[in-house]
């Protein structure tokens, strides 16, 4: 099969027979009928699981995974892509705030760099003022944490090779974070400038993005426990230098009443050896965490139109 056209749905049934009319159009022009629509539903509350069903019903190309229940948008997307079969995968949200018709452009764009990945990019990122200051705040702390270098108005639409995608889903953590496992994985990536429909509100709302930006740096970086280590490095010489001053100052100038020298300096000394030795074993301990559970991160109730596990 050339072509797999990956979608994920929640709260989608408004948006979700308009969606399939313009990405079969999309993919008809493309590939002529050598393609699928693998809809993945992520416990979606509304009706969006029937009426996928029905379009599965009605045309040969549509493939729909029902899962469990609502996994997170991220994980129903690896799902998605882990489904899919064509030689070409072209994964976009179902809320026609992206279009399917970019597919034509990101196929142009891949074929003439050669490259491995096309993903879409934003003249300017949607939504209110304060949406996004939040959304550009969270890409800037993203990136400082971590060390890589994420563009902060990227989308989720890219068109994707084989190779890259079967690369994708060997990474197998259980705690996903879609922008940063795309980065880390490599290969050639070109850019294609998009403007993205504002539709609806974002989901994301503030709190959301500070819950996704703690996963998603504690998924990639090491450097919190790192920052409290070296806290308490800092802790540790300032109370050194503190005790010092003391000293000097009991034995050459007034004295301070008795007792308070001791406290204070073992206060401030050992809550920065503590503040240390806990940095050290929250590294070794986030590691061992992370790979011990080994929880699958999606669980598939039904697969309409083909029969494949996640």
């Amino acid at each position: 099969m050339k072509l797999s056209i990956v979608a994920t749905l929640y709260q989608s049934a408004r948006h979700l027979s308009e969606f399939h009319q313009r990405a079969s159009e999309a993919a008809r022009n493309l590939v002529g009928e050598d393609y699928e629509i693998v809809l993945v539903n992520d416990g979606s509350p509304d009706q969006s699981l029937d009426l996928a069903r029905q379009l599965g019903e009605h045309d040969r190309h549509v493939v729909v995974i029902d899962l469990s229940r609502n996994f997170g948008h991220h994980k129903a997307m690896m799902c998605g892509l882990e489904n899919a079969i064509g030689t070409e995968i072209f994964l976009i949200d179902s809320d026609l705030e992206e279009d399917p018709a970019w597919i034509k452009d990101f196929a142009e764009k891949k074929a003439l760099e050669k490259s491995d990945v096309t993903y879409g990019i934003q003249e300017q990122r949607k939504g209110r003022p304060f949406e996004r200051w939040s959304g550009h705040c969270f890409w800037r702390l993203f990136n400082l944490l971590t060390g890589m270098t994420l563009p902060a108005n990227m989308v989720t639409a890219r068109l994707m090779s084989r190779r890259y995608v079967e690369a994708l889903l060997e990474h197998r953590e259980r705690e996903v974070f879609m922008a940063g496992l795309w980065h880390i994985t490599g290969f050639h990536q070109s850019q294609c400038r998009v403007s993205k429909r504002s539709s609806s509100p974002s989901t994301y709302t503030f709190q959301r993005k500070v819950a996704l930006l703690v996963n998603s740096v504690t998924s990639f970086s090491t450097a919190p426990l790192l920052y409290i280590f070296y806290f308490g490095i800092v802790i540790s010489l300032f109370a050194s230098i503190y005790i010092s001053f003391l000293c000097i100052h009991w034995a050459f100038l007034e004295k301070p009443p008795s007792g308070w020298t001791s406290v204070m300096a073992s206060i401030w000394l050992l809550g920065g050896l503590i503040m240390s030795s806990l940095g050290i074993v929250g590294v070794y301990l986030s590691k061992v965490f992370s790979e011990t559970k080994q929880r699958p991160y999606t669980i598939v109730r039904q697969v309409y139109g083909r029969q494949k596990q996640c």
